[in-house]
């Protein structure tokens, strides 16, 4: 069915002149509500009637090109070194991922045209290849943002994603180069937006924070050019899609059945380039000045993306650290540093009826964790990181763990994967060397006898030359910072080197 007919556009921006007003009236000082307005326009040229396809391609890239500078800072802000509020953050996502969606599906319309056989004039057809690319890119920017909340994604999204793809390739348009933003550096093709969207898809973005699925994203962008794709599978081609479904990309048990919709990919070479790449930041501290991030970070923060890359996209399916057993019973959760100092006897006792509980489901349990099913989310503070205070029902202790895994089924229920911190935490209250009369609280996680011990304090308390010092077991113990291993929005995870003050 043709989404568009013929006759003259009644729309304003078909008069450049009004056009260029519009866009000119834009609030300078208020990216989101520009966004917001660019978004209803593009809606708006997508479906209007009349418009011949070359103008209506234009006007698009135009509005494009317009909410382009907004998009970046909006992204720049949500990583900001200073956190935003809970309020400001879902403003920004909102907009971002509302403003990716909205231009995908107005690039599909246009697309439509051309799979319904529209001819075209040589102008058409020269911005065909742009238009796939930008297409495909911005499915795949919606993709992300929806990870950075932990989906779910639409497999409708995925659909419309490989249908584009796939008229790319019956056009042999898939490896056409074009400049896909005036002004910004760098081209591409559609063959090379598909991978980039498929492999990120991949890469376990569940498993990441959203500064981190954010530099996966970067990253695989820029190993694009050395990823392989084929129409069958082969040893170093371990994920496949069907372009004829809406899917996801899928890492299969075996080999998938052939048929023309079947697309192989893998990392190629960009996996031992990667490698070297991670392996130069380790040895020399910092961040090889040939990968380009947008901005300047923590050196262990891209080694840690550059490693779970490695794992995820190696042709061996990455091994779990113990063997998972299948059980079906209730937790009760609480989430946050004051959550867990609370129920372990810190604060006043916790009502499990409140809004700071929930009732989980585990699935399965290994000796390093378990996951489990949240059937009702509370608030939207469940994310990577997210400390944990759990107890089994019918038990009477308390084990904490921590989120490693999100993956929303949908905008209620989610499944999560949780790592054991300690099954036998302790509350203790420490003395701060060289500050008088000050104490803090904090969760010991030291289990058995080893000389070193970690301990869960609130964000800013750790001190490389701060001792701590406590009282356990009638004895003092002595607590010399190391190193903080852990950071969480509202808590630390330090190590220390224990030791016994004789008596």
């Amino acid at each position: 069915m043709k989404l568009f007919g013929g006759g003259k556009p009644d729309h304003p921006l078909a008069d450049p002149k009004e056009a260029k007003r519009v866009l000119e009236a834009l609030p300078a000082d208020d990216p989101v509500k520009a966004l917001d307005e660019l978004m209803h326009w593009m809606e708006s040229v997508a479906a209007v009637e009349g418009f011949r396809p070359e103008d209506r391609v234009q006007l698009l890239f135009l509005l494009d090109d317009t909410a382009q500078p907004r998009v970046r800072k909006l992204a720049r802000d949500y990583f900001a070194a200073a956190r935003p509020s809970r309020f400001q953050e879902n403003r920004l996502w909102t907009a971002l991922h509302a403003f990716w969606k909205q231009a995908g599906y107005a690039y599909a319309r246009a697309v439509d045209q051309f799979v319904q056989g529209h001819k075209g004039t040589d102008a058409a057809k020269a911005l065909l290849a742009p238009l796939i690319v930008r297409t495909l890119r911005a499915f795949a920017q919606q993709v992300k943002w929806m990870h950075m909340r932990y989906g779910p994604v639409d497999p409708a999204s995925w659909g419309v994603f490989n249908s584009v793809y796939a008229f790319a390739e019956a056009k042999q348009l898939a490896r056409a180069q074009v400049t896909v933003y005036p002004g910004v550096a760098g081209e591409s093709t559609p063959q090379l937006e598909f991978l980039r969207g498929a492999m990120f898809s991949i890469s376990a973005p569940d498993g990441l924070l959203p500064l981190e699925v954010e530099l996966a994203e970067r990253l695989i962008a820029q190993l694009a050019p050395r990823f392989a794709i084929a129409n069958a599978a082969a040893p170093d081609l371990v994920f496949w899609t069907d372009l004829a479904q809406a899917m996801a990309p899928v890492r299969p048990p075996r080999a998938p059945q052939a048929g023309p919709g079947l697309r192989c990919f893998g990392a190629g070479a960009a996996l031992a380039e990667l490698h070297a790449l991670a392996e130069r930041t380790m040895v020399s501290g910092k961040v090889p000045p040939e990968v380009n991030l947008g901005g300047g970070y923590e050196q262990h923060t891209v080694l840690d993306v550059m490693r779970h890359l490695e794992m995820y996209w190696a042709p061996q399916v990455p091994e779990r650290k113990a063997q998972r057993h299948p059980v079906k019973t209730r937790l009760s959760v609480t989430h946050g540093y004051e959550g867990a100092v609370g129920v372990l006897g810190g604060g006043d006792s916790l009502d499990f009826d409140n809004q700071n509980s929930e009732s989980w489901i585990v699935e399965n349990v290994s000796a390093g964790g378990f996951g489990a099913v949240v059937p009702q989310l509370k608030g939207d503070w469940l994310r990577v990181g997210a400390l944990l205070a759990l107890q089994p029902e019918g038990g009477t202790n308390w084990v904490l763990g921590m989120v490693r895994r999100v993956h929303k089924l949908t905008g209620q229920q989610a499944r999560v994967g949780i790592e054991t911190l300690s099954r036998t935490p302790l509350l203790l209250r420490f003395a701060v060397s060289g500050a008088k009369g000050a104490s803090e609280q904090g969760l010991l996680l030291k289990d058995g006898e080893a000389a070193e011990a970690r301990i869960v304090l609130r964000p800013g308390v750790f001190a490389p030359a701060q001792n701590l010092e406590a009282a356990r077991g009638g004895r003092q113990h002595l607590y010399i910072p190391q190193a903080v291993a852990e950071r969480g929005e509202d808590y630390e995870i330090a190590r220390f080197r224990e030791m016994v003050r004789e008596s």
